[in-house]
């Protein structure tokens, strides 16, 4: 029992993330972090930018809306109001 604790406490301290002590290492870990965030985010607005113009321009190139309007039709019917039931006592 005691070796699959120790395995358990080698395998904690790999993969446990753990902050540097070094004031510059902490400062170049934190940069490295916003500028990650920052390269993600232009990607996304790019990406979603590039994707909204082949929108636009596949549906100019269609020549407006894909969708054609609905043939008309009329619909010749009969109708009735239903009133609803009124409740009564079970046993009656």
């Amino acid at each position: 029992m005691a070796a699959g604790r120790r395995l358990g406490l080698v395998f904690a301290r790999i993969l446990s993330p753990r902050r540097p002590r070094h004031p510059l290492l902490k400062l170049s870990f934190g940069l490295l972090g916003v500028g990650l965030l920052a390269v993600l985010l232009v990607l996304g607005v790019v990406v979603g930018t590039a994707m909204l113009a082949i929108g636009l321009v596949t549906r100019s190139l269609r020549g407006g809306s894909a969708r054609r309007p609905a043939e008309a039709q009329t619909v010749v019917a009969e109708y009735r109001v239903l009133r609803k039931p009124q409740l009564s006592a079970p046993g009656r």
